[in-house]
C-alpha cells in the first residue's frame, strides 16, 4: 500500500509538505498530495530527514567491556592488547549477540546505514567476519550494513592476514581496511598500503583505512595513502579514519598533507568520541582534543563525516549507536556552533556519510530511495541538541520502528 507523510517539515524548504511514497521510493513531494486508498501519517509539522549513516563503526568488538580486564592506562595499545584473549575466543553466537544489540539501538535512532571495520588477523581468524555476516543477514531489510577487512594488529607484522584479507573480501566483505601506522617501520607501512591497493584493485572494492590514530606529530601515513591513492588512480574512492596525528603537525606540513589529499580526493571520516577519551594522555596543560583539522579538512573542500566508532568496548566505555549523540560531541570537539556550522554538521552524518558509503539514490527528494526519519522537533539545531525522540524510522517506505515513549504520539491512530 502506497504511504502518504502528511504536514512534514523539511529542511530546504518553507512550509509543510506531503510526501507520496510508493514501492519504497519517494513518488511525489508537494503541499498537497490528493490520492486515494493511500495509508496515511499526519507529521504535524515534524522535520523529516534522510536516514542516518553510520560510517564508522565496530560491531565484532562492540559491548565488551564489562568481560575484560579494564584499560588502566587509557591507551590505543592497552585497548587493542586487552581484546587478543577475547578475540581468540570469540563465537558466533557472542558476536550475533553483541552486534544486535547495537544495530536495533542504531536503527531505533534512525540509523539504517552502517559501515563497520571487523578484524581479520591471525589470532582470531576469520571468525569476527563470519559473527558479523550473521548479524547483516539476520537485519537485512531493516539495515544496509557494509563490511571493512579490517588488519588492526598489521599486515606484514602479522604475516598471514594479507591472504586472510583476501578470503574475507570472497566471503562478503566489501570494503577493504588498513591500519599502516600499526607496524614496525615506514618502509613497513608503505607495504601496507600497497598490499591493501592490490587488494581492492582486485575485488574493485574502496578503502577505509585507520590512520594515523595518534597525537605523535612523526606518523605520516596520511602523506603516503594519498600519494598512493594518486598513483593507483582511486581518487575519491578511499577514506582515511581517524587522522588525529594530522592535528599534531606544525601547520606547515599539515597544509601541505591536506593539499596532497585534495588532490587525491580522500574523504575522512572523525571519531570525537573514542579520539576526546584516547588521545592526549600524556598531556599536561593544556590538553589535546585529539581529533584531526576538521575545519581545515572542510575549509579544503574536503568530505568528512564522523563515526560513533566503539561502543563499550577497551578503547570507549560509553557511547549508544546515535549520530545526533556524536554529532553533539563533535560539534563541541571542532568548536562547530555558528549557524552554517550546525548545519554542516548535520550534512556530515546524513549526505557526507552517504557520499563516503556511496550510497545511491539517498536523500528526499522524488525518485530517492524512502528511507526516512522523522524527528520529534522542527529545526536541526534543536534535532543536535536535545536528540529528540525518532517519532517514525522508515526503511523503503516502511515503518520499521517508532517512539513508544513519545507524547506526541500519544491518542494517534498509528
Amino acid at each position: 500500500m502506497d504511504l502518504v507523510l502528511r504536514n512534514g517539515k523539511l529542511r530546504e524548504k518553507h512550509g509543510l509538505w506531503d510526501i507520496l511514497i510508493s514501492n519504497g521510493v519517494i513518488k511525489e513531494i508537494s503541499e498537497n498530495i490528493n490520492i486515494g486508498g493511500a495509508e496515511e501519517i499526519d507529521l504535524k509539522g515534524k522535520l523529516v530527514v534522510p536516514s542516518f549513516v553510520e560510517p564508522h563503526i565496530h560491531l565484532d568488538k562492540v559491548n565488551i567491556v564489562d568481560v575484560v580486564r579494564p584499560n588502566k592506562s587509557g591507551s590505543l595499545k592497552e585497548a587493542i592488547e586487552i581484546i587478543w584473549d577475547k578475540k581468540a575466543g570469540y563465537t558466533n553466537e557472542d558476536i550475533v549477540n553483541r552486534a544486535s544489540d547495537i544495530i536495533e539501538r542504531a536503527i531505533s535512532h534512525g540509523t539504517t546505514y552502517m559501515r563497520t571495520h571487523v578484524d581479520v588477523d591471525t589470532i582470531g581468524g576469520l571468525k569476527p567476519l563470519e559473527g558479523v555476516l550473521k548479524a547483516k543477514e539476520k537485519y537485512a531489510g531493516m539495515a544496509d550494513i557494509q563490511i571493512v577487512a579490517f588488519p588492526q594488529e598489521g599486515i606484514i607484522k602479522d604475516p598471514g592476514t594479507d591472504k586472510l584479507m583476501l578470503k574475507a573480501m570472497e566471503m562478503g566483505a566489501a570494503v577493504v581496511g588498513g591500519m599502516p601506522a600499526n607496524e614496525k617501520t615506514p618502509a613497513d607501512s608503505k607495504k601496507h598500503i600497497k598490499i591493501c591497493f592490490d587488494i581492492a584493485e582486485k575485488f574493485d572494492a574502496p578503502i577505509d583505512m585507520h590512520v594515523d590514530e595518534t597525537d605523535d606529530p612523526f606518523y605520516r601515513t596520511l602523506e603516503m595513502l594519498a600519494d598512493e591513492t594518486s598513483k593507483r588512480g582511486m581518487h575519491g574512492r578511499v577514506t582515511a579514519g581517524h587522522t588525529c596525528a594530522l592535528a599534531a603537525y606544525d601547520d606547515h606540513y599539515a597544509s601541505y598533507v591536506i593539499e596532497k589529499c585534495k588532490e587525491a580526493n580522500i574523504r575522512f571520516i572523525t571519531n570525537p568520541a573514542t579520539n576526546l577519551m584516547l588521545q592526549g594522555r600524556s598531556d599536561k596543560q593544556p590538553i589535546r582534543r585529539g581529533i584531526t583539522r576538521v575545519k581545515e579538512l572542510l575549509a579544503a573542500g574536503l568530505t568528512l563525516s564522523f563515526g560513533q566508532d566503539c561502543v563499550k568496548d577497551t578503547f570507549y566505555p560509553f557511547g549508544s549507536a546515535d549520530m545526533l549523540q556524536v554529532a553533539l560531541i563533535a560539534a563541541h570537539a571542532a568548536q562547530m556552533g555558528l549557524p552554517e556550522e550546525i548545519e554542516k554538521v548535520f550534512d556530515m552524518c546524513t549526505f557526507d556519510a552517504a557520499k563516503i558509503l556511496e550510497l545511491e539514490n539517498y536523500g528526499i527528494k522524488e525518485g530517492c530511495k524512502a528511507d526516512l526519519v522523522v524527528l520529534d522537533t522542527d529545526n536541526i539545531k534543536d534535532a543536535i541538541r536535545l536528540q529528540p525522540a525518532r517519532l517514525f524510522v522508515l526503511k523503503g517506505g516502511q515503518v520499521i520502528a517508532k517512539s513508544s515513549t513519545s507524547k506526541w504520539l500519544a491518542g494517534q491512530n498509528v
